[in-house]
This record gives structure tokens, sequence and C-alpha cells, in this order.
């Protein structure tokens, strides 16, 4: 909060000096007034949330994380949840009844109106990673044989209760939609001219299965404030809004960041996720990877005798390991980038591993003659084992960017996450990859 130090509002809620800390959080924005509640204890939030005004409960509640939802929901009465349900926008309802265990949820369904819960059934039917799980059913629909006059009354009448009003929607008698028209476009507009003068025919929409990931893409690639999603048969349904988009992207880059760093995804904030589950989601990944390490040490077995006739090749392994590691993680890195926002299509697979090998022949023979240059002045007289080194890391570097570059695209293709195929599993890879290129390299100059 700016105005307010969270430990003077502490302070406030210790001392139950309630009625100054309700004047206080009355002129706060409700995002802040969240973050304000999940700092406290259960017991304390709950009190704090019933002092709220009513007008500002409902947003206040929609952005609490589900265990502070849950608390609150088992401590106030159905009166009280009945309100906060019914101020509540249909998506946000939703995404709370997701996540909060089923008495909790058969309680909150039982103290909903009748149209209300018709409603919220009614979405939660939808498959989760679907555009239907994060529509909202408040919006503007108008008729096309309205004059404008007739809409900005219609909008006036109605628009309390819908979640945006600057998009509204143009739908015939079977609820097909089929237009779409702005607030600027009303206001622009004669009164006495009729909403199919004024519309835009072509509306671009999603359907309700379709992924909330390819919708955020959408509102990012034509700067949408909403979107309309129908049903099969072309009958609008809902609306996703672009703070919903946000969410999702948020979401979808908290999950590939996880992935790539060899982590289970988890929802719940890193301070209040127990130690239990932060090491249960760390060793899964961690396991996979020390085992498939052992294919490190395994080449190092097999080229014993290499390493222990000339042990100077012993001191370039981690160099080689760690450019090549780094090299691949490069190109995974950007490329699952590209996939993400959608760049990349699997289409592109060899314009992708074209451009690849471009550029790691590019890195590698820079890399390898400054490391040539800098053996040769540190081991005079050793030429061959720096041609070794040199060209070693130069298959390295272009075997790494490449490995980086398609494994991801491939993983996608195989229905997998891109982001599994990033640094940690990349780098595994690329070391054994590299020690075989290094010692069968060594082998053949040196004669070892």
């Amino acid at each position: 909060m700016e105005q307010y130090n969270i430990d003077e509002l502490r302070e406030l809620v210790e001392a139950k000096k309630y009625v100054e800390l309700k004047t206080i959080l009355a002129e706060q924005n409700e995002i802040d007034v969240a973050l304000f509640l999940e700092e406290l204890d259960p017991e304390p939030a709950t009190v704090v949330f019933r002092i709220l005004p009513k007008e500002m409960a409902a947003e206040v509640f929609a952005a609490l994380s589900a265990p502070v939802q849950q608390h609150i929901v088992e401590a106030i009465t159905d009166r009280e949840l009945s309100a906060i349900i019914e101020d509540l926008y249909i998506d946000d309802a939703v995404d709370m009844l997701e996540e909060l265990p089923a008495n909790v949820v058969k309680r909150v369904l039982r103290n909903a109106k009748p149209d209300t819960r018709t409603l919220i059934n009614q979405f939660l039917k939808y498959p989760d990673n679907s555009a239907g799980s994060i529509m909202t059913a408040e919006f503007v629909d108008l008729k096309k044989a309205m004059t404008v006059r007739d809409a900005f009354a219609y909008i006036r009448r109605t628009g309390i209760d819908k979640e945006t009003v600057y998009t509204c929607y143009v739908i015939d008698a079977s609820r097909r939609l089929e237009g779409v028209v702005s607030v600027k476009d009303l206001f622009l507009a004669r009164d006495d001219q009729l909403i199919e003068e004024v519309m835009d025919r072509n509306v671009i929409c999603a359907s309700t299965l379709d992924d909330p990931e390819e919708v955020a893409h959408l509102f990012s690639k034509y700067g949408f404030l909403s979107l309309p999603v129908v049903d099969h048969e072309q009958r609008l349904v809902g609306i996703v809004t672009v703070d919903d988009a946000v969410e999702v992207i948020e979401q979808e880059a908290t999950e590939d960041f996880e992935i790539m760093a060899a982590l289970s995804p988890s929802e719940t904030p890193y301070l209040k996720t127990s130690v239990l589950s932060l090491a249960k989601n760390r060793i899964v990944w961690l396991l996979v990877l020390m085992v498939s390490a052992m294919l490190t040490g395994g080449v190092l077995g097999k080229f014993e005798h290499a390493f222990a006739a000339m042990p100077l090749l012993v001191t370039f392994i981690p160099m080689l390991t760690d450019t090549g590691g780094n090299a691949g993680s490069q190109s995974s890195t950007l490329v699952i980038r590209g996939m993400a926002v959608g760049e990349i299509e699997n289409r592109d697979f060899l314009r992708v591993l074209w451009k690849e090998l471009r550029v790691s022949m590019l890195v590698g023979a820079i890399l390898s003659l400054v490391n040539f240059v800098r053996l040769i002045i540190t081991y005079p007289g050793n030429e061959m084992i720096a041609l070794t080194v040199a060209l070693s890391l130069f298959a390295t570097v272009v075997i790494a960017k490449t490995i980086g570059g398609v494994l991801p695209m491939a993983a996608k293709f195989l229905k997998a996450d891109p982001a599994i195929m990033a640094a940690p599993l990349i780098t595994t890879i690329v070391d054994a990859v590299s020690l075989l290129v290094y010692f069968n390299i060594a082998m053949r100059l040196l004669n070892i």
C-alpha cells in the first residue's frame, strides 16, 4: 500500500481499532487490500474482511488466494456468503470454486440464487484448460435492429452488472454472433442509425474448447480488451476479458520457468508452500537428471585409458561441457520463447535447424580460434592437444546449439511441453555427447 505502511495497519488490527481501520481500507484499492489480508493470519484476516464496505468486499474476495478464500467462506454466515457470490463476476466465482474443497463448493452453491447457480454449474462443466473455463457471462449483447439510441438506453440499464461495456456484441434471435461494436463507434454514430449499420461483421472469436494460451495469444496479437467465445453452433456464450488473458499468460510463463528450472509446477506461492511440497516438486527432476548424468560417468569410464595416457586432456573437460551446456541452453531458451509467443511453429523445423547450424558454426569457429591461441600460449609445444581441444569445442558448440534448437520443437510435435527440453536436460545430453566427441577426436589425432 502506498499511503499506509502495512506494519501500521497490522498495529490497528492487533489493537482491534476496526473503525479506524475500516475508514483507511475503504480508501484503498481492492487489490492492495487483498494483499494486506494475505499478510495476516487466517483469523484476523477474516475479521478484517468482514468489516470491509459491502461495495468493495466482492472485489477484494476475488483477488484473494484460494486458502484465504476458503477460510473466509467457512467463517462467514450464509447471508454474507450469498451477498459475495451475487456480487462476484461469474468467471471469478468459477475460478474460486475450482480451487475449493467439495464440501465448501456445495455450501457456496447452496447460497447462490438459482440463476447464478445454474450459470456457475454450466461454466464448471467446461474442461480446466479451455476458453470456456476462463470466460465470463457478464457482457453486453445487442440486436442489430436496435438504434444507437436504444443501444445506449440498454447499456445504461444493464451495464452496472457487466464486467465490461467498452465492446458490445451483436447477436441474432438464436444468439449467434453476427458482429461487434465498440462504445466509441456508438458515440460517433447518429442516434437514429441502426446497430446493423455501425457494427463490424469481421469478428475474431474463440471456441469454448480452445486452449487458454491460444486465446491469450489473440489478445497479444490484436490488442483486444475482450474476446467473444462461441460454442460449436456459433452461439455467443461468453467473453474473455484482458485481465483473464494476462492471468493465463502469467500462469503459463510461471509454469514454463519452473519446468525449465527442473521443477514440478506449483500454483502455491513460495512462502506459503510447505518444505515437504517444495522438496517433492524438486526431487523428481533431480532424480531424473542424476540418473541421466550417469551417462557422462559412463563415457569417462569408457575412455579412462585415454586420459590415463595423457592426463592434460582432463583439464579441458569442464570447459568443453560448460560451454556446450551454455550454448545449448541459449538456443533452447530462444526457441522455447519463440514457440510460447507464437513466433515459431512446427512447420518451421527446417528453418530453425538451418539457422542454428549457421549460428553455431560462426560461434564455434570464434570460440575455437580463441581457445587454440590461448592453449598455444599456455602450453607451448602441445600444438596437437590445442588442435584437439579447438576441434572438439567447435563440434560441441555445433551439436549443442543444434540439439538445443530442435529438441523443444520435437517435444511439441510429440504433444509434450517444450519447456521440458530446457537448460538442465539439454546440459545433461550435451555433456555426454561432447565427451564422446572430445575423446574420439583425441584418440585419432593424438594416437592414444
